[in-house]
């Protein structure tokens, strides 16, 4: 079986893990001064970050289209019809009701389509266990037994120095979003489980602040010291992620993940100044292969 995701899962495979594992990664195009890039295909993370200082503009996104998945269920189904295709929440993204129509063009392929209902590290875990579960010969069923598994024990969660990018892209209400940059107000933003969509758990007034309150949110699912599975990304801002790690050590008992850059596609919405983490109970990650 073959395993498909899109790049706004960030999934924690070198190129070569990918081919390993037989995972396909389709990508996200991001659009800025009318130049459109396939993200870690035409462009990198820190290049893109360089075009975006420069640019007077404000950079568009885009899902890949129902053709391109066809174009890839096709390819794929001629030597294995058996397709497990994992994508990022679809409250936040077309990805998936693309990966959908995709698949409803090419009836060679056994395609099963998930919703992770969230996205970047903790939609990539998911997609990460799928593949070693595969490679291990597990049932179809029996994988997304420990998808579902997954997703339940894991969350995501974010903060941002600057707001003018998501009051563009339309994530929170231009209003809302006007009266708390100026204020200067950093909010906390989740990724609800039901529709998989963006949610504020509260508001700080110090980026600094923000980032130790994304610790705080995550006391309030789990006690200090617990094992927890643990990545932090972030769009082009390594100091305050890296300030965050250091933090969140002080408190739990990290398995972590590398550090690393946010899909392009999210960083286009939130800025530069974006960093998240991703958690979840370790022991929900003892049966993967």
């Amino acid at each position: 079986m073959n395993i498909v995701t899109d790049s706004g899962t960030d999934v924690n495979f070198t190129p070569e893990q990918a081919a390993e594992y037989n995972v396909h990664i389709v990508p996200l195009t991001v659009t800025l001064d009318g130049v459109s890039y396939q993200e870690k295909v035409d462009i990198q993370p820190a290049e893109f970050y360089q075009l975006l200082e420069k640019s007077s503009s404000l950079p568009i996104t885009s899902q890949p289209s129902a053709g391109q998945f066809a174009e890839l269920y096709r390819k794929l189904a001629a030597d294995d019809p058996d397709i497990l295709s994992i994508h990022m929440s679809s409250g936040l993204s077309g990805t998936y009701n693309s990966s959908l129509a995709g698949a409803e063009m090419v009836p060679e392929a056994n395609v099963t389509n998930v919703d992770t209902k969230t996205l970047s590290a903790a939609a990539g875990w998911q997609v990460e266990a799928a593949a070693r579960a595969n490679k291990a010969g597990w049932a179809l069923d029996r994988i997304l037994d420990m998808l579902k598994r997954i997703g339940e024990a894991c969350d995501s969660i974010y903060t941002l120095d600057e707001l003018k990018y998501l009051i563009h892209g339309g994530r929170i209400s231009h209003m809302k979003g006007i009266i708390a940059s100026l204020i200067n107000i950093k909010p906390l933003i989740g990724v609800e489980k039901e529709g998989g969509t963006y949610r504020q758990l509260g508001q700080v007034r110090t980026f600094k602040g923000a980032l130790k309150g994304l610790i705080e949110q995550i006391k309030k699912r789990y006690p200090a010291g617990s094992a927890l599975r643990m990545q932090v990304l972030h769009s082009n801002n390594p100091e305050a992620a890296g300030f965050l790690r250091g933090e969140i050590d002080k408190v739990f008992d990290c398995s972590w993940l590398p550090l690393g850059h946010l899909s392009l596609v999210l960083g286009a919405h939130t800025g530069p100044s974006m960093v998240g983490v991703a958690f979840g109970d370790l022991r929900v990650f003892d049966e993967i292969p």
